[in-house]
């Protein structure tokens, strides 16, 4: 008998219920909604840009609404988290059992095995220096780098690092530290994992390729429909070792193999994995969302080109620098390129475009979402510059 064949518009209603936007949102968002969020995901991407807001905040609004931004901090870094930090997609955070099947890739990092051979050089080559951070951060308790008393301060290598920076973040690779809180400008505060992390993240890890079942498991119920390269993706593992733990969830029953029609190559249904007749999703996505961050299964997926422009030149850009697209219903039909203006308590569209493949673009679900968005920031009210094919409707709607 033959794989499934399923149509790419079944693939991505899978793939929009698998990442939550299938439910209807609650009218009143709580902590337990924001766990439930982020335990469906696995995992949400940390970043520093805080144009808008910064992007950990922004997948549970995705598929919350306006839930208290404070209960984020409080799960995250809080007196007894119930997340993680650790690179698990990039810099990420993570529900705190997750931090137990990556101790694999703190050993790869530790013994320099594939892209870790820089962090295990220093190391080596830092040792009585790093025995002193330790030894520092375990007499004085958690600190970020800037308290540290040891260490140049500024070396002009690793993103322009302090030695002492260096030497936290290595430790941060290889779990020999953890993040205990965040303070300030967002600066990690480092600590000994054994003092900070939750218990959920402590005690003997799975087996490594237990691990990474595991991980794929997660990857896979997040994504409801995957190709390899997608799973792969999710947690940036090896492509051999993703491509045996694939072949023993197969075999296990937790993964069918299924065909999709205009993908390339074999996908993977998780055997759960829910199959609505329609999605009625209204949502802004962070560029860093997890149902857009692998650019290639978006535009899979949606048809569309998502691409982070922040590093582009301004004179370059197509859609803006700090672009949110919007999924309405089943699609994505247009971007808006947004800026917090917090002391003006304005959310500035700089720049609005609808999407030229999808479906018509309904201005008045956009500037809908806009002014939830600018309510959840604290902004008075939401303003549409005269920029992009979209810009004219927008602003009349929000108006």
């Amino acid at each position: 008998m033959g794989a499934e064949v399923i149509s790419a518009r079944e693939a991505r209603r899978i793939a929009l219920a698998a990442q939550g936007f299938a439910d209807k949102r609650p009218e009143t968002p709580g902590k337990r909604h924001l766990l439930k969020t982020i335990e469906r995901l696995g995992v949400i991407q940390i970043d520093s840009v805080n144009v808008v807001s910064r992007t950990h905040y922004l997948p549970a609004f995705s598929r919350l609404g306006a839930y208290p931004r404070p209960l984020l901090e409080e799960v995250a870094w809080g007196k007894r988290p119930a997340l993680v930090e650790y690179w698990a997609h990039e810099a990420s955070l993570l529900p705190a059992a997750t931090h137990r099947l990556l101790r694999w890739r703190m050993d790869d990092a530790r013994e320099g095995v594939g892209t870790w051979k820089g962090i295990a050089r220093f190391l080596r080559t830092h040792a009585d220096f790093i025995d002193k951070c330790l030894a520092e951060i375990e007499t004085r308790g958690p600190m970020p780098a800037s308290e540290l008393s040891l260490g140049a301060k500024g070396a002009g290598s690793w993103w322009g690092w302090s030695e002492g920076k260096r030497a936290l973040e290595s430790l941060f690779w290889v779990g020999d530290l953890t993040t205990a809180t965040r303070r300030g400008t967002f600066e990690r505060v480092y600590g000994l994992p054994d003092k900070v992390l939750p218990k959920e993240a402590r005690g003997e890890p799975p087996p490594r390729a237990e691990a990474q079942r595991e991980l794929l498991r997660i990857a896979a119920r997040a994504q409801g429909v995957a190709t390899e390269r997608d799973l792969r993706d999710y947690f940036r593992m090896g492509v051999a070792e993703t491509k045996a733990r694939i072949a023993e969830l197969v075999e296990a029953g937790d993964l069918v193999e299924t065909k999709v029609k205009g993908w390339d190559g074999a996908a993977y249904l998780h055997r759960e994995a829910r199959r609505p007749r329609k999605i009625l999703a209204n949502a802004l996505l962070s560029p860093f969302d997890n149902l857009i961050w692998f650019r290639e299964r978006t535009e899979r997926l949606f048809g569309t080109r998502v691409r982070l422009e922040i590093y582009t030149p301004a004179h370059k850009r197509v859609h803006g620098y700090y672009v949110l697209p919007f999924l309405q219903g089943e699609a994505i039909t247009a971007r808006v390129d947004l800026k917090a203006e917090r002391k003006k308590g304005v959310l500035m569209v700089q720049a609005t475009h609808a999407e030229p493949d999808a479906d018509a673009v309904t201005p008045e679900l956009l500037a809908a979402e806009l002014r939830l968005m600018a309510d959840w920031l604290g902004l008075d009210r939401v303003e549409v510059a005269p920029k992009g094919d979209l810009a004219a409707q927008l602003a009349a709607a929000v108006a």
